[in-house]
Formats: structure tokens, sequence, C-alpha cells
């Protein structure tokens, strides 16, 4: 079961005696054989968040998603049926990627009726059954009916649509979300439908990003000029320290303080932020979603000083929920052991007039300059793991105890992928 409260001896850490708390090894962060094995056990075998409901607003809607590190593409679509189905992006007939436009490699998104094949014409119907085939007499003994799209496992949680690769996986989205998940219910996501999205291809392994953003005590340091000069003194020399953190299974959470929304000193803040009031927090005026009680995963500590809590749910996928009423999402989604593509959607309640989209807008800029610092960092990570320097090993303190969490958890499930291999492809880092 996850901590909701401060241990009352020791550390966070030592709370979870099977983390340990020696140095850490990222050979696993710099290791193509390892990677390898990681798409294997982790990105063919869990389920991954793909998008939105919001999304498919219509029947006929759907788009295309790469998942590189399953080795696939899919389609997800809004069948007749209202039902939401994911299908591997693959042709019956010659194997042509199904649902692309000028270049196979981008995703794509639009409504259909139908999907057709650019090649020789065949024809999908939303639900993924053959219905039509090119000179279909050519063909020896051929029934459409054994040739519908490839169909991937789909389920919706909360408005974010997941899919599982494994055919062989039976266990529910919901019971693997595990007790965060649960205790997220509830939260009006929904009514969050102004959208800014941000993509960036980031030099480093996928797990390296996670890091930067599954603790906080490099934030006084790496973001310092963000603040004025006299805050940026007086957080470099306070330090960080979370109000919370808690481990289920996979999936970990960080409960953070920082919800000025307004600061109660606005000369803590630049201008800017004052003359809109916003920033990296968000909005200061929080719309009303009609949120008469915080789901209980939220703010477990119940300190005063709550501003965020943010959910890395295993092995791609962090949510971050905000005390000024407004969510970011983050996506890692590997493209080879050293890069990876990094997604940060801004979630907003739609504005009422031009003061908060522009309220809006200075947020999700500010999110975006803090990300570029966090991407360029890690580069410069990236290259010295993979440097011939003699260091191999790190220390970690108790505010990166969701780093730990994340290597062990990827290097378990690869163990476990191993032990049911007739031979193992990788040495297992130490």
């Amino acid at each position: 079961m996850p901590h909701f409260e401060k241990p009352a001896e020791g550390s966070w850490t030592e709370h979870y005696p099977e983390l340990g708390t020696a140095d850490v090894s990222y050979h696993d962060s710099i290791s193509p054989e390892w990677y390898e094995l990681e798409r294997e056990a982790i990105f063919r075998r869990t389920w991954l968040n793909v998008g939105r409901v919001e999304q498919l607003s219509r029947v006929g809607s759907y788009f295309s998603k790469e998942i590189d590190a399953g080795k696939t593409s899919i389609v997800v679509v809004r069948g007749t049926d209202d039902e939401v189905r994911a299908f591997h992006n693959i042709c019956r007939h010659r194997g042509n990627k199904l649902v692309w436009m000028d270049y196979p490699q981008e995703e794509t998104s639009g409504t259909c009726r139908q999907f057709t094949c650019k090649y020789h014409g065949w024809r999908y119907g939303l639900d993924g059954q053959c219905t039509f085939v090119q000179q279909e007499d050519e063909f020896f003994d051929l029934d459409k009916s054994d040739y519908g799209l490839a169909s991937v496992q789909t389920e919706v949680w909360e408005g974010f649509i997941f899919v599982n690769l494994d055919p062989s996986n039976t266990t529910p989205l919901r019971d693997y979300l595990g007790e965060f998940g649960k205790g997220l219910e509830g939260y009006p996501f929904e009514k969050l439908t102004q959208v800014h999205r941000y993509r960036a291809e980031v030099g480093s392994n996928w797990k390296l990003f996670i890091d930067a953003f599954a603790e906080f005590y490099h934030a006084p340091v790496l973001h310092a000029k963000q603040s004025v000069a006299d805050e940026s003194r007086k957080l470099q020399s306070y330090g960080f320290e979370a109000l919370a953190y808690g481990i289920d299974g996979p999936h970990g959470m960080v409960s953070s303080w920082g919800g000025m929304s307004p600061p109660k000193d606005p000369e803590m803040v630049k201008p800017i932020e004052r003359k809109l009031r916003s920033g990296l927090f968000g909005p200061w005026d929080a719309p009303d979603l009609g949120l008469d009680e915080l789901p209980p995963a939220l703010n477990p500590a119940r300190h005063k000083a709550w501003g965020m809590d943010s959910f890395v749910f295993f092995p791609n996928f962090m949510v971050l929920i905000w005390k000024p009423n407004w969510v970011l999402t983050y996506h890692y989604w590997p493209t080879s052991y050293n890069t990876h593509i990094f997604e940060g959607t801004c979630y907003f309640a739609p504005p009422k007039n031009a003061r908060e989209r522009l309220a809006q807008e200075m947020a999700a800029v500010t999110f975006k300059e803090y990300s570029l610092q966090d991407g360029n960092t890690l580069e410069a990570t990236q290259s010295m793991l993979e440097s011939s320097t003699p260091i191999s090993t790190f220390p970690l303190n108790d505010q990166e105890i969701l780093l730990r969490q994340l290597h062990t958890t990827a290097r378990r499930y690869v163990h476990e992928y191993q032990q049911g291999q007739p031979s193992s492809p990788a040495p297992v880092p130490a």
C-alpha cells in the first residue's frame, strides 16, 4: 500500500527496504542490449496511455500512434457503437501501413467512415472488419471475415485511453493502475478541454527524463533564473523537501508545496507573471470545476501549503494535478537506448475571456521553458553516462526515492522476462 503520511521515524526510502539505499547503476540507460529487453519486457506487456477520449469526438474519429518501443503503430477509433477500439496499423493484404498521410512515420488524425489502404484499396470498417477486397475473385478461397484488422486491447480510465500490446495480459486496466488510479477517480478531467501540446525529440534514455520530473530536488538550482533574484537565493538556501511520497506496485507519487495562486507576496514573481496573473503553477484564478472535495489520492498529507501532486504510472505516463484546477501530463516514448520523444500536454478549463486565455498561454509557455532546461541537461547527462569515465554508480537521496523506484521496477520487469526465456540476450546490469 502507498504511504500517505510522512514516516514517524527515518526517511521515506528506508520505509521501502526492497529499494535499498546503495548507489544506483545507470547501465540500464546506456546499453542498447538492455533497451531491447525493455522493449519486450515492458512496452510490449504493460498498459500504455495513448490519448484521451476528447480526441475521438464523434463516430469515425481516429488517430494513429507510433509506439517504437513496442515495435508497432496503432490506430485508435470511435466506432458506430460509440466504443473506443485500437488496431495494429497494418493492412492484412501485403502489410502496408493502413493509416498515414504524406509521411509514413508521422502520426495523423481525422474522421472517416472506413479505412482504405493506399496500396491496393482494401477497406476496413470502424470495427476492424474487412469490408472490401479489390478484385476479390482473383484470390483463392478468400473469406473477408478472416482478414480483419488485428485488434489491440483497449480500455478507458477517467477519459484516458490505454492500450496493451500483449493479448495474453488479462490484468484489467483499473487493477493495473492500483490505489493511485482509484484515488484519482472522480477528478473532473473531462472539463479540462483547452489543450496545449508540446513534443520534442530528446537525446537521452527515456528513464532519465522521468527521473528529472519525479524529483524537485533540482528545481531551486537548475531553474534558479526563472525566479526573481531574492526568491532564487531563498529557494537555493532552503532546498526542497516534498510533502509526501507514495509507492504502490510499479507506480509512484510525490506531493509538493507550491500552490501560489496568487503568491502571498507578488514581488516574489516576475512582472509579466503579476500582469497576467499566471506562471509555472498555472493561472492564479482557479476555475470552478464543481469539485466539492478532492479525490482521496490528492494532497495526501492534507497540508495547507499543498500545490500539486505528480503521479508516475509505470512505465511512461505521468499525471500532474495542480491546486489551481489544471492538469499536466507527460509521456516518454523511447526510440532507442539513448533517444526518446517527450510529450507534454497542458489541460485547462475553456477560458471565458481574453484575459483567462492569456493566463493559460503564460502557464503553457512557462512550462515549455522549464522543460527545455530539463531536456538540455538530460542530453548532457546521457553523453557523460556513455563516456569512458570510470564512474558507473551514483548516490540518490531521500528526495529521489521515485528514481530509485523507477529503475528498480524496470529491472524487475526485465529480470522476470528473462526468466521466462530460453536464453538471456543481454547481461543483467549490476
